[in-house]
């Protein structure tokens, strides 16, 4: 497994796209929380919440280009039936290949530590709320790990990772605000829309970055999880 999950990293370091694409998200982040019309600075207030509103919306893009060759380069240059031969499982390869886009998406995460650092070194009071960082930051990491599950799930479904890519990129959309979205309809105002939008990913995002560590949220995303990973192990099954 770990052999696998070397490889992923070593092939996603091997060229100058893998560092543009976390260049590209920090800069981004960078650039609309401290540069761009009503900036933190602007605000007056130390806060993230800025921050962990629009990460989201950035990994979409982000993650889908870390996970989409993942399975879909091996199917085109014909690697994955030599990576059959090594004396591992199927669960091996696909939590191989999980954790090193994961590991991925980490290293992105990582130097955005330097916008929490910034802003309580910029403050005149207490600063911002350690407590609800961390807690926010936990939400962040859960939803990064679902996006990366649901993107090596969508690779082992083609050959083509320009395809991977925007199915990945549709399916993380639809199913962090495809559900917020359909709740809002009138028709399931009155209860319904309740659960309609506490089965996605965006409720149980928004419930951890509150500070507020509930099981129920953790289990959500680590089910969602599994069951991404589960269709991808049937996937390579089938091939």
């Amino acid at each position: 497994m770990w052999s696998v999950c070397k490889k992923e990293l070593r092939q996603f370091f091997s060229s100058l796209t893998g560092y543009i694409a976390i260049i590209v998200f920090l800069l981004v982040n960078g650039l609309v929380l401290f540069v761009f019309e009503n900036n933190i600075l602007d605000f007056g207030y130390a806060t993230l919440d800025r921050f962990f509103q629009l990460a989201p919306w950035i990994l979409l893009l982000l993650i889908p280009a870390i996970t989409m060759r993942s399975f879909a380069e091996e199917f085109k240059t014909g690697t994955f039936e030599i990576l059959q031969t090594r004396p591992l499982s199927r669960t091996q390869v696909v939590m191989g290949k999980y954790l090193g886009s994961l590991i991925v998406v980490i290293i992105a995460l990582i130097p955005t530590w330097v916008y929490y650092f910034t802003v309580q070194h910029l403050a005149a009071g207490e600063g911002i709320d350690s407590g609800a960082a961390v807690g926010a930051y936990i939400g962040l990491f859960f939803l990064a790990a679902v996006f990366t599950a649901i993107g090596i799930c969508t690779s082992s479904f083609t050959n083509n990772a320009v395809v991977a890519f925007i199915i990945a990129l549709i399916s993380c959309a639809l199913l962090y605000y495809g559900f917020s979205a359909v709740s809002q309809l009138p028709a399931l105002s009155g209860g319904a829309d309740y659960y309609v939008e506490m089965a996605g990913i965006d409720f149980h995002y928004r419930s951890i970055s509150r500070g507020l560590i509930d099981t129920r949220d953790i289990l959500y995303f680590c089910s969602v999880i599994f069951l991404f990973l589960a269709i991808t192990g049937r996937n390579l099954l089938k091939r």
